[in-house]
This record gives structure tokens, sequence and C-alpha cells, in this order.
């Protein structure tokens, strides 16, 4: 089954209104650029985004917390977005903070099927709020829940009109588990090519997940912060 689409466009013309997206990628690193860039053009409102992270205030998610299109994210890490933090300190956006090792396997569970799980991550902390806690071997865990999607949207380096991804370093971060827990996943890639192309051994996520993809354009590949050392 051909799954390309012509673009970005194209791959979100029915994420509406009040949906939950899952938006793979780890600080500005393999993060989907043209379907964000197509979700602030569209204008669509009420998300709640599931991503490790929300982008800078010029980049990446920091587009869509912009135009007020999201009302609540679902994430691990927003540090380097101050108007993500403007916007939960003044209650303008629901907020909820996960560990970055629980946020990876909330979605994992999520595509594998399992509705929760057990983990030591966060108890002792506001994270277990709520939370139902069990023993096990003398040590306390949270129960945590699968989190699951309308649209998962990821980037790769490469894929296959069958929807076959690889990614590629660090790109290969939250985009695999993510791809798998939406009801709809779309993933644009660097490369699109024919199928004999991709070594079967080296295929990262199988079509099956997949429903929709398109070779983005112009990638910027920002990074968030650059340390260098001084020349001697």
């Amino acid at each position: 089954m051909n799954k390309i689409v012509a673009g970005p466009d194209e791959a979100i013309k029915d994420i509406k209104d009040n949906m939950t997206l899952m938006l793979g990628g780890f600080g500005l690193c393999g993060i989907p650029e043209n379907c964000i860039s197509a979700l602030v053009l569209k204008g669509v409102k009420g998300l709640t985004c599931i991503s490790n992270n929300a982008g800078v205030d010029d980049f990446g998610l920091g587009l869509l917390l912009k135009g007020r299109q999201i009302k609540k994210m679902i994430s691990s890490y927003v540090g380097e977005n101050e108007e993500f933090e403007r916007l939960m300190l003044s209650g303008e956006m629901e907020v909820e903070l996960i560990p970055q090792g629980t946020l990876a396997e909330r979605c994992r569970a999520g595509g594998a099927g399992i509705p929760a799980f057990y983990t030591p991550a966060g108890y002792g902390t506001e994270v277990a709020a709520g939370k139902e806690k069990r023993e096990f071997n003398g040590k306390t865990y949270l129960m945590e829940h699968w989190l699951r999607a309308d649209f998962s949207i990821v980037k790769a380096w490469k894929g296959d009109k069958y929807g076959n991804l690889i990614y590629k370093d660090t790109a290969r971060n939250f985009n695999p588990m993510m791809a798998m827990a939406g009801k709809i996943t779309i993933a644009e890639v660097e490369e699109l090519v024919e199928s004999d192309q991709l070594d079967p051994n080296f295929i990262h996520t199988p079509g099956i997940f997949v429903q929709r993809i398109f070779q983005g354009k112009n990638y910027e590949k920002r990074i968030e912060q650059r340390t260098v050392r001084k020349r001697h």
C-alpha cells in the first residue's frame, strides 16, 4: 500500500481543534519541522501535545505556543522555552510534567497495548500525587497509565512508500515509540527512497504503524545551545 502524500498540508488535513498529538524529537533534534509549520498555518486550537519538550520560543513547538494553539502540554523538559514558563505560571496552559523515562515508557506502553505499569520514578515527589502505589520486593512503585494520541507526528532520516522508517543518530529518541502510539501516524522524512534501498535489518519503525509519509524540505536542524571550548 502506497502511503505517500504530497506534503505536510495534506498529511495534517484532518487534524482538528482539541485533538491530542504526539510529536517526536528531543530538544530540537528529530522534530517534525514541516508538520509543525503546517499546523501553525492551519491555526488549529485547543491541542493537547505530548512531546519530550516544547522547542524554543521561535522554533519547534514554541511556534504553536506563541500562537496559543496548545491548551495542554504533557512533557518532560521545558527549560529552554520562556513562553512555556510564562503560560504555565500564569495558568493559561495546563501542564503535566513527567520524568523523562516514564514519559518514554508511557508512550511505548500506548503502542504496545499495555494500559498501565509500575515504576519507582517519582515516588516521594509531587509526581506521585493521586497515583496508586504498590510495593514490590520491599520497594514502592507508582502506577502509570499509557499515553495514546489521535495523531502521532514523527520525523525520520529515510522512509519508503510503505512507511518503513530509519532514524539517524540522536533522532532515534522519542520518535520510534510515538510512531506506534497514534491512531494515525504521520512521518516526514529527509529521504524518500525505494523499498529495496532499505535494509530490513535496520528498519526502526515498520510500515504497519505508519499511515502517511512525505519527504520534508528545508530542514534547519537547529541546536538549542552550542557550547565550544576556547582556542589555545
